[in-house]
């Protein structure tokens, strides 16, 4: 199906315009397949995978690692996660054999400014998520042409009609596991012995920041216990457009790079 594609479409998928007429082609390939076409040739050495090292996150992981253990995976370290979450990190890459995971960190000026007892996000969680992820993503997607995210249909009503191609800024967002059910997702992990985050077994089948973050009751959404209480239900990665380099506005000048490796 892919090879159906013209070079002028493949050229274009950064066009919302163009992945609207194509996108059909792709529903009918594996998320494995469609990983490899993108890793190898629609996004060549432009492509990055965003993680949470959540959840789920080792299913994603896994399948890019089967095709590119080099491909650059950019991970979000906001200050405030689970300690299990580090440690998470720590044991997918050794058990993948990842080789380009990017630890992500929020300016520290900017953290002292705005948060110096780290409590914004009570008062303001859409800033408190805009210093912490939103702009060190921004930043570290710069020259970036595309990145892969794990967002799937079930995890929330709002995530429902999620597509396989989204574009912002001629930036195009992939999500290769949208239209895979809960039950796919454990039986790939259990399929290829994969880790479990350990806080899912306490029943936290979504995993944030730790004042953002609690369980989730049964019958409730996956993303339940994310925000609890507030109207806010995703933390700005996936609902705005990420900023380019000149629209920080005074926070630009003084913005270092936040890529550390992990």
């Amino acid at each position: 199906m892919v090879t159906e594609l013209s070079e002028t479409q493949v050229s274009r998928l950064g066009d919302e315009a163009a992945i609207a007429g194509i996108a059909d082609k792709f529903w009918a390939l594996n998320p494995q397949q469609l990983l490899r076409f993108a890793i190898e040739d629609l996004f060549r050495g432009k492509l990055a995978l965003v993680s949470s090292f959540g959840a789920d996150s080792a299913v994603l992981l896994h399948m890019v690692a089967e095709i590119d253990r080099s491909l650059p995976v950019l991970f979000l370290d906001t200050g405030v996660l689970f300690p299990e979450t580090l440690a998470y990190r720590d044991r997918l890459i050794e058990r993948l054999g990842l080789t380009e995971v990017v630890t992500l960190v929020p300016d520290a000026a900017t953290l002292e400014s705005e948060d110096p007892e780290t409590f914004l996000w009570s008062s303001h969680p859409d800033r408190c998520c805009e210093i912490r992820k939103v702009i060190p993503l921004a930043r570290a997607l710069e020259g970036f042409d595309a990145w892969i995210s794990g967002r799937k249909r079930f995890q929330a009503a709002t995530r429902a009609a999620l597509p396989l191609f989204e574009t912002e800024d001629n930036r195009t967002k992939i999500n290769p596991l949208a239209n895979w059910s809960a039950a796919q997702i454990l039986n790939y992990l259990r399929a290829h012995d994969l880790p479990r985050h350990e806080l899912v077994a306490k029943g936290y089948p979504s995993i944030g920041c730790i004042p953002c973050t609690s369980k989730v009751r049964p019958g409730e959404d996956p993303r339940a216990g994310r925000w609890r209480g507030r109207a806010k239900v995703e933390c700005g990665l996936h609902t705005q457009s990420l900023p380019r380099l000149g629209e920080f506005g005074g926070e630009a000048a003084s913005f270092p790079s936040p890529l550390n490796r992990a």
